[in-house]
């Protein structure tokens, strides 16, 4: 179904205006989709994008390195830490390096809940089955080629 149907509006300034609304529509669209794996398992996207950074980096990092690798840049990265910390899903201790830092390391069940989500990869992956894999690569492109131009 074309964005015309789904947001019942047929009149747009011009090819930019249809394409950024359709950006804007097709994020909320999926979103929604990915939002319902995270219900499941009582996590926010944000706080699942704080466990796959944390798990990625091997080590203890700091919430300023976490703020630097986030997807949502506007996140309270502190704040979501501080959530993760009450579920005890991470650990917040002082850097060795400088006691004015602390670092965030993520915990086994923090592990174990990210080794639960990875079995709904397939689901999360299945948004996208109507393209191919030339489709996808151009898309990121066009992607990165938006944002190169802020």
């Amino acid at each position: 179904m074309g964005l015309e149907q789904d947001i019942n509006q047929t009149n747009f300034r011009n090819e930019y205006q249809k394409a950024a609304i359709n950006l804007i529509y097709t994020y909320n669209w999926m979103y929604e989709r990915m939002k319902g794996i995270f219900d499941k398992e009582d996590i926010t996207p944000q706080q699942f994008n704080i466990l796959r950074i944390l798990r990625g980096a091997g080590k203890p990092i700091s919430t300023l390195q976490i703020r630097q690798r986030m997807l949502d840049k506007m996140s309270d990265t502190s704040r979501i830490v501080d959530r993760l910390v009450a579920k005890e899903l991470v650990q917040k201790n002082t850097c060795v390096n400088d006691k004015r830092l602390v670092d965030v390391s993520i915990t086994g069940p923090g592990k174990k809940l990210l080794e639960k989500i990875d079995k709904y990869n397939a689901e999360m992956d299945a948004i996208f089955n109507n393209l191919s894999d030339t489709e996808a690569k151009s898309l990121n492109q066009l992607f990165d080629k938006i944002r190169e131009g802020k």
